[in-house]
């Protein structure tokens, strides 16, 4: 055989054209793709697992964070402070019960939500709506004429995939298809990202018990971290994070334990954009898992009888890379509740630090900020928008504006500014920010 001949590809090849293509099927890539596709336009969503949900579902995050203000009152009921798409959502979930009732975390709720039930829904959420579906695709190469991105390639089992689009979305969480476009990005604070998290799920709890012995937030207190840290200090576990959050699920006898903190054998906090960093994440998550277990047996009431069913299908990430938009979302407008004339999604999320042996929480009061448009819009380059945890923000905002129920918010004003671009021919950085509001107001966002 020659030696470095390039080898024959007899596979066949798949061609596909569309109004608009989402590559990524995370909150944010379903929820612009189905918002896209509502508004008359053909629809293309690749994704590449077999299944939508992205971090909340392969990452196992488990919960839908976002929807409610936080509060000093501990006998305030939950406020929402997000809707729109998130709502409809929300309402599948619940006829399929899939999803629990509002549970406390801190100084607010959350909701935990079935990763099969998220499945199941978001399909039928892209049937209705009529969008083409590509699972199983993993893109390889943007396709660009000047600074204009035209479509992407793919890798599929069938075969190479190319996909032409009038309009691109880039939900891949990574800004992917920016950074293959060249556009510039940034990672994290001067390239230090928050740490994966491997976080896993146990049946056979006793809930209740548990909810007795240490109380209805699932945020566990300053005597589990002293023991903890103890422990570890000791050698008797392996615990590198000492706060833990453990949250009962829709399922019976069953808790959702985000509790891990994943770093490298060096102690380095790992960078996810890295293969050799993500390929230890992944092992060292496992291990960690079984080390928590053994922990949460042996220590916690309610779980003495409790065992691991199952983990992420892969490590939870929290952020990789950010545009750098003709907006940028400033750490300092999510402590003020800072408003924008253009802003197209709400948020009460606090900034939420995974960092060190405890995360660092700092609440915004019964308040909310928004994120304006521009945070979607790649400052140079065109037929392209990005949604999802990509946005333009600086390290400490992300923290805060990269949860679910915000994710929800961007695809549904992205699916819509996308719609308006194609139709009317403009570009999207042309979009008037404003007009995208009462977009969104009109269905049902309530940003006024």
């Amino acid at each position: 055989m020659e030696q470095g001949r390039q080898g024959r590809d007899d596979r066949s090849p798949i061609a596909l054209e569309c109004d608009v293509l989402v590559v990524g099927g995370g909150a944010a890539g379903l929820a612009a793709a189905v918002t896209a596709a509502r508004q008359g336009l053909k629809v293309t969503l690749l994704e590449r697992y077999g299944f939508c949900g992205g971090a909340a579902v392969a990452g196992l995050s488990g919960t839908v964070c976002g929807m409610y203000e936080a509060s000093d009152d501990a006998a305030r009921p939950p406020v929402q402070a997000v809707f729109g798409f998130l709502d409809e959502f929300v309402a599948r979930m619940e006829a399929r019960g899939g999803l629990t009732g509002p549970v406390r975390y801190g100084k607010t709720f959350t909701r935990v939500h079935d990763p099969l039930a998220w499945r199941e829904t978001a399909d039928d959420l892209l049937t209705d709506a009529g969008v083409q579906v590509v699972y199983h695709t993993v893109v390889t190469e943007v396709l660009c004429d000047g600074d204009r991105l035209r479509g992407v390639r793919g890798y599929t089992k069938q075969g190479p995939l190319t996909a032409s689009a009038r309009l691109v979305v880039d939900a891949s969480g990574d800004a992917d298809l920016a950074v293959m476009a060249g556009l510039p990005c940034t990672v994290g604070d001067e390239g230090r990202v928050q740490n994966p998290t491997m976080i896993f799920r146990m049946m056979g709890a006793d809930v209740d018990r548990l909810k007795a012995a240490e109380g209805e937030d699932s945020i566990l207190g300053p005597h589990v971290s002293d023991l903890i840290a103890k422990l570890h200090a000791q050698g008797e576990y392996v615990l590198p994070r000492s706060k833990i959050f453990l949250f009962p699920t829709p399922r019976p006898n069953e808790i959702l334990c985000n509790v891990t903190r994943v770093i490298g054998r060096d102690g380095r906090e790992l960078n996810p954009l890295v293969a050799g960093d993500l390929t230890e994440a992944e092992v060292e998550g496992r291990k960690q898992v079984r080390q928590y277990e053994r922990f949460l047996k042996n220590h916690i009431a309610g779980c003495a009888e409790a065992f691991v069913n199952d983990t992420g299908v892969q490590v939870g990430v929290r952020q990789t890379r950010q545009i750098v938009g003709t907006s940028r979302l400033a750490n300092a407008d999510v402590l003020a509740g800072r408003k924008f004339a253009d802003g197209i999604a709400r948020s009460p999320w606090p900034i939420e630090l995974h960092s060190g042996a405890k995360p660092k929480l700092e609440w915004l009061m019964e308040d909310v900020y928004e994120v304006p448009y521009g945070c979607f819009v790649p400052e140079r380059g065109e037929g392209l928008l990005v949604t999802g945890r990509c946005l333009s923000a600086e390290h400490e905002a992300l923290a805060s504006a990269r949860v679910t129920a915000q994710c929800f918010s961007y695809g549904h004003a992205i699916g819509h500014a996308a719609a308006i671009a194609v139709k009317e021919g403009m570009r999207p950085r042309d979009i008037d920010g404003r007009d995208l509001r009462q977009v969104l107001n009109r269905d049902g966002a309530r940003l006024d």
